[in-house]
C-alpha cells in the first residue's frame, strides 16, 4: 500500500527548476534512499514532503490525502538532519520526549516510551546525561530516538550518517536496517554516499538536475546503470562510445563482447573494474597505480590505446606499478548503457 506519493512536484527559484516534475511513491515499511550529488534537488525533495518548501507544481500525499493545506506539525512526519540539532540545555531524555510533551503526552506515559526508546537505539540508562557529553554516534543515536518518539507514519532521514567517520557509519547503517525492519517504519532519506544507500534502502532513487534518473533496487540499479550520468555517479570510470553489432561492440579498446540482446549502432559501454581480467593476449597496458583494497587490488591502467581503465584483481600475484600487463574483458561485467 502506498504511504507516500508526489504526483509531478517541481520546485522552483526563479526560472530555475530544482526539482522539476518528480513522480515517486513510497509503500508502507519501506526504506527509500534518494542519492545524488550536491544540487541535485534531494534535499529539497525531502523539504517538500515535509511541509518546509512549498510546491510550483504537482502534489504530496500521504494516505491518499494532499497536504498543500497541512502545516509542518500536522503532517505525522519525523524528520532527522545530519548536524542532530539537539537541545543543548536539555539531557538526552528531555530532547526524547520533546516531540511527546509538545503533542501533551503525560510524564509518566513518556518516560516509559524515552526508555524503551533509548533502549531500541543502543543507548539504555542514558536519559540523564547531558549531550555534551555524548559522542558524535551517541548524538546520531538520540536524534533518532527523538525522531522517533511521536511514532511519526514517514520517517524523513537528511544525510543521517554525514558527519561520522567511516567505521562508525558502516556500524549504524547495519544497526538503522535492523531497526528498521523490527519497527516497520517507512523512511525516506537522502544521502550522497552510495555505499551508505546501498546498506540500508529497499529502493535507491537517483536524482540528477532536479528529475529522477534512475529508480529501482540497489542490486538493479548497480548491474544495470540506467545511463552514462548514473554510472559515473556510482564510481564507474570505464565507459567509453562504442558501435556495437553481431554481439560484439567496437571501441578505443578494440573488440568487446557484449551481452546478448544488447542494442545495436552507436551506444555507449560500461565496463565494470571486475571484468578486466589479465589474459595471455589481450590489450596491453602499462600499471600506473595500485591500491590494496582489503579484498582486493585496485589497478589504474595506461592502454596502448583509448583512455585509462580501472581493474581489480586477487592479492595473489597482482602486478605492481610499473609492470606491463595484457587484459581481455568479461562479457558479464560488459552493459551496454541506455542512450540519454
Amino acid at each position: 500500500m502506498t504511504l507516500l506519493e508526489l504526483a509531478g512536484v517541481s520546485v522552483r527559484f526563479g526560472e530555475r527548476a530544482v526539482v522539476d516534475a518528480v513522480d515517486l511513491d513510497v509503500a508502507e515499511h519501506e526504506v527509500v534512499c534518494v542519492l545524488g550529488p550536491s544540487g541535485s534537488g534531494k534535499s529539497t525533495l525531502l523539504r517538500v514532503v515535509a511541509g518546509l518548501q512549498p510546491v510550483s507544481a504537482g502534489r504530496v500525499l500521504l494516505d491518499g490525502a494532499d497536504q498543500a493545506r497541512v502545516p509542518v506539525h500536522r503532517r505525522g512526519v519525523g524528520l532527522m538532519f545530519q548536524d542532530h540539532q539537539l537541545f543543548p540545555h536539555r539531557d538526552v531524555a528531555g530532547n526524547v520526549a520533546f516531540g511527546l510533551r509538545v503533542r501533551g503526552s503525560a510524564r509518566g506515559a513518556y518516560e516509559a516510551k524515552v526508555a524503551q526508546l533509548l533502549e531500541l537505539v543502543g543507548l539504555p540508562g542514558a536519559q540523564g546525561r547531558s549531550v555534551a557529553s555524548l559522542s558524535g554516534g551517541e548524538q546520531q543515536r538520540v536524534a533518532l530516538a527523538r525522531a522517533l518518539a511521536p511514532s511519526p507514519r514517514l520517517l524523513m532521514l537528511d544525510e543521517p550518517l554525514g558527519q561520522l567517520d567511516r567505521g562508525l557509519r558502516e556500524r549504524l547503517v547495519v544497526e538503522l536496517r535492523e531497526l528498521f525492519s523490527r519497527l516497520g517504519t517507512t523512511v525516506l532519506a537522502v544521502t550522497h554516499d552510495q555505499g551508505e544507500a546501498f546498506a540500508l534502502a529497499d529502493r535507491v532513487v537517483v536524482m540528477q538536475d532536479g528529475r529522477i534518473a534512475q529508480a529501482g533496487t540497489p542490486l538493479e540499479v548497480w548491474q544495470r546503470p540506467a545511463s552514462e550520468f548514473v554510472a559515473r555517479f556510482l564510481g564507474f570510470e570505464n565507459v567509453i562510445p562504442a558501435v556495437v553489432s553481431g554481439g560484439a561492440a567496437v571501441t578505443a579498446w578494440g573488440r568487446v563482447q557484449v551481452p546478448a540482446g544488447s542494442p545495436e549502432g552507436e551506444q555507449t559501454l560500461l565496463i565494470r573494474p571486475a571484468g578486466v581480467v589479465q589474459a595471455a593476449a589481450g590489450l596491453r597496458c602499462d600499471v600506473l597505480a595500485r591500491t590494496f583494497r582489503g579484498t582486493h587490488v585496485a589497478l589504474r591502467l595506461r592502454p596502448e590505446a583509448g583512455p585509462e581503465l580501472e581493474a581489480e584483481c586477487g592479492l595473489a600475484g597482482a602486478p605492481g606499478v610499473g609492470d606491463r600487463v595484457a587484459v581481455a574483458f568479461s562479457p558479464a561485467e560488459v552493459v551496454v548503457l541506455p542512450a540519454a
